[in-house]
């Protein structure tokens, strides 16, 4: 009963922290501003998932946490050298 209720309150506050950031990316006065909130976007992304993967039983949705933190870290790393250098890739 206390874990259902601990899980539901984690899920609002991470699903608060979203929101939070999909406005820091789309109102963020510089790029780094933006590159910063999708990045933390993506690491609530995984705990949202895993979240939800607990309170619902189900394995597939650690699995998407999983995918999701791999391509989530390759894109904040490709967007970093772009800004750095104006390429991803030499």
């Amino acid at each position: 009963m206390i874990l259902a209720w601990a899980l539901d309150f984690a899920i609002l506050a991470i699903a608060l922290a979203v929101a939070l950031c999909l406005w820091r990316l789309l109102r963020g006065p510089e790029i780094a501003d933006r590159v910063l909130a999708l990045d933390t976007l993506y690491v609530n992304a995984v705990a949202l998932a895993i979240l939800l993967g607990l309170r619902l039983s189900t394995l597939l949705l650690f699995e998407a946490a999983l995918i999701i933190a791999l391509l989530g870290f390759v894109a904040t790393v490709a967007l970093g050298r772009y800004l750095a250098r104006g390429d991803v890739i030499e």
